[in-house]
């Protein structure tokens, strides 16, 4: 009998990660591949993403419609509890062996605490890592602990997984999936890119992808700030990302098709490019600017400067590629003009990625396919190097 792998998935930049793992699963006899599609992937405002992964071939087994038109901490508690009711349901439809999960929103906690409750053992894709400046940060611990197999990008991240209990013959290093995609998916040329996109991009261009800082308020501010800064570049072709459906995300969604708007020669703006559009920019690009998970772990391994902007990706491992800078426009000019100085130019060809070097996806398939699910839900909590029944009140 087949052993049934559910995948679920609520963004485009999730899938991206998943992408691989995927086809994977799929390709193997001995699996049944189960996807499980909700979130942005179904709303027509953040590019309605799961015709993506249908044009790719993958069957979408489950669509649950989940998320408000809001972008709120209201609407997105209600959301979550939207999500957990479909996924009551969904999952005593499908009844996987496994449920893979990767990384932190919190349309995936909802799908961890549904995943518990119906007894379902939780694979978790890129434990072990901080990023400070967004409740993401909580969500990915709470996963954690959550969660039966683990599978993170350095080996870093496997001790701190490690050090919230969780046994270590369960943790495994295997490099980020994102390295998979870029390694395999067979990037566009700058001038097919330009086609795809028809926009021209004979000049130097930068990639922008902002999204908020959910544990910070001010994200318009911040977005503003950016966009000022970008005034300073008129010769420099801009492609921007949309970003992804959190608190604030509609508010710098509008500021910037608007900027693009206004700048029609110089400013491309998509909602959702896709993995291969996505990682054929950043191929070509200039610059990185945002504060994307993406310019943290991809653009490394493409040797490409990013400048990373505010705190919402703080705590991460990162390469020396990255400058870190406070979204003010003075000190994101300073962080852009270093950035593209001769001197730091230089140094991008012998920049070393924390995050690995590909065949991620092969890694966690092997492993989920032969792992020994007998009494996989009886969690120990693992101590490291203490006894705890020992001490001044048991001695």
């Amino acid at each position: 009998m087949r052993r049934k792998i559910s995948v679920f998935t609520a963004t485009r930049a999730e899938y991206g990660l998943l992408y691989g793992l995927m086809q994977e699963i799929d390709a193997d006899p001995e699996l049944e591949l189960q996807v499980i599609v909700t979130g942005a992937h179904l709303s027509p405002e953040y590019g309605f993403t799961c015709r993506n992964i249908e044009d790719d071939g993958f069957k979408i087994n489950e669509k649950l419609e989940m998320l408000l038109s809001s972008d709120t901490a209201i609407g997105m508690i209600k959301s979550m509890g939207l999500a957990l009711i479909g996924l009551a349901e969904i999952f005593e439809r499908l009844r996987p062996d496994l449920l893979v999960l990767l990384g932190d929103r919190y349309e995936t906690l909802a799908a961890a605490q549904a995943a518990i409750m119906h007894h379902i053992p939780i694979a978790h894709i890129a434990g072990g890592e901080i990023s400070m400046g967004a409740v993401d940060d909580s969500i990915r611990h709470a996963i954690t602990k959550m969660a039966h197999f683990h599978f993170v990008a350095s080996e870093i991240y496997r001790k701190r997984v490690i050090q919230l209990g969780e046994a270590p013959d369960r943790v495994f290093d295997v490099g980020s999936t994102g390295i998979d995609q870029i390694k395999k998916l067979g990037l566009l040329s700058r001038q097919d890119l330009a086609r795809a996109l028809n926009f021209d991009l004979e000049p130097p261009f930068f990639l922008i992808t902002y999204h908020p800082p959910t544990l910070e308020s001010d994200a318009e501010h911040e977005i503003l700030e950016l966009l000022a800064a970008l005034d300073h570049y008129p010769d420099i072709h801009l492609i921007i990302t949309g970003s992804n459906a959190d608190m604030g995300g509609r508010r710098i969604n509008l500021l910037m098709k608007d900027y693009a708007a206004r700048n029609p020669e110089r400013v491309y703006y998509n909602t959702s490019l896709g993995q291969l559009k996505y990682l054929s920019a950043m191929q070509h690009c200039q610059l990185l600017i945002g504060n994307s998970s993406s310019a943290i772990i991809e653009a490394p391994f493409l040797k490409k400067a990013v400048v990373n902007v505010g705190s919402r990706q703080s705590g991460r491992l990162k390469a020396a590629c990255i400058i870190d800078c406070k979204a003010r426009q003075s000190d994101i000019r300073a962080a852009i003009e270093q950035a593209l100085s001769p001197e730091f130019q230089a140094r991008l060809p012998g920049v070393k990625s924390w995050y690995g070097d590909g065949n991620s996806a092969e890694k966690i398939k092997s492993i989920l396919k032969n792992a020994n699910l007998k009494g996989i839900l009886q969690k120990k909590f693992y101590d490291l190097d203490f006894e705890v029944n020992k001490g001044p009140l048991n001695e």
